[in-house]
């Protein structure tokens, strides 16, 4: 198949995945390989359970991520979470607000339509996710997830275009996840800074896509149910040395879905980030007891994506 070499090879990308599963040279600016990430901390109670069993179980948290959309937290609790995350120096990351799911269309909730995921349907919809990140940005909010390919484009060419801080992290979210080197690459060429690939992926398949991108790697190392409730600790050493640099994240099987979030919801969502950061420290105890050599990232680096503010 030369044509379809030649192309690839001109593009810079692999033509097979990497079965060698070469290691990862690239690593964080700070030089670390690794960092964690507490997904599903929806608020301002939640991050400060996070924190304080992070300190508890000697667990570095560098950064914790929400789900619901920052749509559905008031401005002073958005205020409060940036204020919590810069005193503490982690990056806070809030998803952008409508999403297919949230919408009047029933496709995204049939057998055959759960493809179009947390899409935005029309025009309206991708002008309602961006007035949600330009609000976040101005309440301090240095950090976006987003999960849909035209968002990551306009948000991209705003921050290109100094109407969105340079220095603002684009987050794709795991709802949109490539599974092969080529989309992989468009997402970065689009302006990721931080692509959550797919968590069923073999390390031959990771080996391929980090090969072509420069992007950080987000990856559930434990998956939640409704993206397949994967349990990768024994691999968490391997995943490091293959994908490096690599957010590793803790989701949570057998646990309910609380998106969009609320007080109503706030005890259960409290006792799952518990939990996370329980399960955290277990996948680092074994990184410790089996790969003392993996470098993880020092916390307050200076290209997290610290929420601004006096």
């Amino acid at each position: 198949m030369p044509a379809i070499s030649r192309t690839l090879d001109a593009m810079g990308l692999p033509n097979r995945d990497l079965k060698e599963c070469p290691y990862s040279s690239k690593r964080f600016p700070d030089g670390g390989q690794y960092r964690l990430e507490i997904p599903s901390t929806e608020g301002p109670r939640a991050l400060k359970v996070v924190l304080d069993q992070a300190r508890k179980r000697d667990v570095p948290v560098h950064r914790v991520s929400q789900g619901s959309g920052a749509m559905m937290v008031p401005d002073d609790e958005i205020r409060e979470m940036a204020r919590i995350g810069r005193e503490a120096g982690i990056e806070v990351n809030l998803f952008v607000g409508p999403r297919a799911t949230f919408d009047t269309g029933a496709q995204v909730y049939t057998a055959g339509g759960r493809s179009v995921g947390l899409s935005l349907r029309g025009a309206d919809q991708l002008r309602y996710s961006l007035m949600d990140v330009e609000r976040a940005v101005d309440l301090g909010i240095r950090s976006i997830l987003v999960s849909d390919l035209g968002c990551l484009q306009v948000m991209g060419k705003m921050r290109e275009a100094g109407d969105l801080p340079p220095d603002l992290i684009i987050k794709t979210s795991v709802m949109m996840p490539p599974a092969n080197p080529v989309t992989a690459r468009i997402y970065e060429d689009l302006g990721a800074n931080t692509i959550n690939i797919a968590s069923d992926l073999t390390l031959p398949q990771i080996a391929a896509i980090r090969a072509a991108i420069d992007a950080v790697i987000d990856f559930y190392v434990e998956a939640p149910d409704p993206i397949g409730g994967f349990v990768r600790y024994y691999e968490v050493p391997d995943l490091i040395r293959v994908a490096s640099p690599l957010y590793m994240k803790l989701g949570l099987r057998n646990s309910p879905d609380v998106y969009p979030s609320g007080a109503h919801l706030d005890d259960a969502v409290c006792l799952m980030q518990e939990e996370r950061v329980r399960r955290a420290r277990i996948v680092l105890d074994l990184i410790k007891r089996n790969s003392e050599d993996l470098e993880i990232s020092p916390l307050k680096s200076e290209d997290l994506g610290i929420p601004a503010g006096e």
